[in-house]
């Protein structure tokens, strides 16, 4: 048994051991309060799930096992003369809950590259499908077409005892992991590229490989897509894919089908496809003023043009957040060593300036700041990366490594069928006219 999978058995049976115990005792504590504007909203915020790899904080925005991203980026193991955190190394934070060692990250480099063997029949059934397909669609088709390697499905058809449900789990995740990039690779390169591939450099790691197959080489390149795919690799569970994950992992679902359902959530205008929208009211705005370094006064004018349509300013807002994102911050400090002259992260830094103020003077505004999408989009430009409807590829690719480390914790703490009870309007209208009945009673 390898060190990583050592580790994280000990402490999810010794996790598993303690929940048990609460449960026993505090199983009825309520934690939560479900208010009829949540069950209509979306379930907007019910506290009801849970997801072990990262919390969101209203405050200090997304934490993994405690860590804030400044923390992540200062502690997690680096490339060899590089200033960005490796992916492999919160990939081991969240499974774990500790700070990798640089050898613990070159072997978990290692493993992956080991594990990234390529079954034919997910590019056969990729070059099977029409070019113009969404690039979303190819990627849960790839995924899809991974799982006919499923060790997990395998094993229960075997007839597995419940005890090694965590195991085969993890062994899809790892391999699951390790060969998205060349799926995600390989419809870059079928679509936009004339379908020449670029053979993979298994020197590399992870996030290097992945930014070399897609044909964006050197060290910035590198270094920016180690910190996006570390950024955006988990944003606590109750997200649309996170959440579409859990509630397909729990019925059973390998990871192969229950991460293709996540990446269909994630394609939803309303979740994975903000960067994109932001680069293109970008360039939107400096087609509309004819100039790429417009003046504070014109972007501001554009701004409230915006939202005189009854439109949003992409990239700002979250449903959790009160401050700016962290994840927007890091962002801008890798801009401010690499990309400082460019005049499209110029624009970005601009808007950070003149945006909030314009949306606080609104009023009913309760996060008037960046996200994460403000500032991606414009680097990925930079680099050459300019096929928006790709952008959300990327996020997938990033997001599960966060998804993975937490099936792996569902099935080692035994997580059962996720299965709510729903409501029907008409038992609502009953139920409120009974309560207002009973309070008029009693006043």
């Amino acid at each position: 048994m390898d060190e990583l999978k050592s580790i994280f058995r000990d402490k999810s049976q010794q996790l598993k051991e303690k929940i048990k115990a609460m449960l026993k005792e505090h199983g009825n504590m309520k934690i939560d309060e479900v208010r009829l504007e949540q069950a209509f909203g979306g379930m907007r915020g019910i506290q009801s799930m849970i997801w072990e790899t990262s919390l969101l904080d209203a405050q200090e925005g997304i934490k993994f096992r405690g860590f804030s991203i400044p923390q992540i980026q200062e502690l997690l193991p680096k490339a060899p003369g590089g200033h960005e955190p490796l992916p492999e190394g919160i990939f081991w934070l969240m499974l774990t809950g500790e700070i990798p060692t640089d050898a613990q990250v070159q072997w978990l480099s290692d493993e992956w590259e080991r594990r990234a063997v390529i079954p034919r029949a997910m590019t056969l059934v990729l070059d099977a499908l029409p070019e113009e397909v969404h690039p979303m669609t190819q990627f849960s088709i790839a995924i899809n077409a991974l799982q006919a390697d499923s060790i997990f499905a395998r094993r229960y058809e075997e007839g597995m005892p419940k005890t090694e449900y965590w195991d085969a789990t993890y062994e899809d995740a790892m391999n699951l992991i390790a060969r998205i990039p060349f799926a995600a690779a390989h419809i870059y390169r079928r679509i936009f590229k004339g379908n020449k591939h670029i053979a993979a450099d298994r020197s590399l790691d992870w996030a290097a490989n992945y930014s070399h197959m897609l044909g964006f080489e050197g060290q910035e390149c590198h270094e920016m897509m180690r910190l996006y795919q570390t950024i955006h690799a988990d944003h606590e569970g109750g997200n649309a894919s996170a959440h579409t994950a859990h509630l397909v992992g729990s019925t059973l679902s390998d990871v192969y089908l229950s991460y293709a359902a996540a990446m269909n959530a994630l394609a939803g205008p309303l979740h994975g496809l903000a960067n994109q929208e932001v680069i293109k009211w970008i360039f939107d705005m400096v087609a509309a003023l004819g100039t790429r370094k417009p003046t504070s006064e014109q972007i501001a004018a554009y701004v409230k043009e915006t939202l005189n349509k009854g439109q949003v300013i992409p990239g700002y807002g979250h449903a959790v957040l009160r401050q700016p994102d962290p994840r927007f911050y890091a962002q801008k400090r890798f801009s401010e060593r690499y990309l400082a002259e460019d005049d499209i992260i110029q624009i970005v830094w601009r808007l950070f300036e003149i945006v909030p103020p314009i949306l606080q003077s609104l009023g009913k505004v309760s996060n008037p700041w960046p996200n994460v999408d403000a500032h991606s989009g414009a680097m990925l430009v930079h680099y050459g990366l300019t096929e928006y409807n790709y952008y959300t590829v990327l996020f997938g690719v990033s997001r599960s490594l966060g998804v993975m480390a937490a099936q792996c914790w569902a099935r080692a703490l035994g997580f059962p069928l996720e299965r709510p009870k729903s409501l029907t309007s008409d038992w609502v209208f009953d139920f409120v006219q009974h309560n207002n009945d009973l309070n008029n009673v009693n006043s």
